[in-house]
């Protein structure tokens, strides 16, 4: 049954972007009061090009506690070796990459250009739905 459920029927539509010009600070404040665990990058052209998430907060935190000081923007801190998915993804395809991964979201692209994200928690809405 999740084999023929497409991730666009579960996605945020139009999700919270960062660009690599974004300070960091005022990215993990968005992540904050969105109450998000990550974003996808995108350049100027609306290109994804990363992914800001918390794990990239962790590893700056442990970096400023070493070294005194927060590194500026999110385009020198982002993840480039990332996954994302169509629309016309299954979510068991879906599924089946959070299963084996860290991941927690996955950016929802439309060629290159994001119409979404994709949650662990979206998958289990979809999974619950046909349960």
């Amino acid at each position: 049954m999740l084999a023929n459920i497409g991730v666009r029927e579960h996605m945020t539509a139009n999700p919270l972007v960062f660009s690599p010009e974004l300070d960091v600070f005022e990215a993990i404040r968005q992540l904050i009061d969105h109450k998000i665990t990550g974003a996808p990058v995108v350049d100027a052209k609306g290109k994804l090009v990363g992914v800001f998430s918390e794990l990239d907060c962790m590893k700056l935190a442990v970096e400023a506690s070493y070294h005194e000081g927060m590194p500026g923007k999110v385009g020198d801190n982002m993840t480039t070796d990332f996954k994302a998915v169509g629309g016309d993804t299954s979510i068991l395809e879906a599924a089946e990459i959070f299963a084996k991964s860290p991941l927690r979201n996955l950016p929802v692209v439309d060629g290159s250009h994001v119409v979404g994200i994709l949650s662990r928690v979206d998958v289990l809405k979809a999974v619950i739905k046909i349960w």
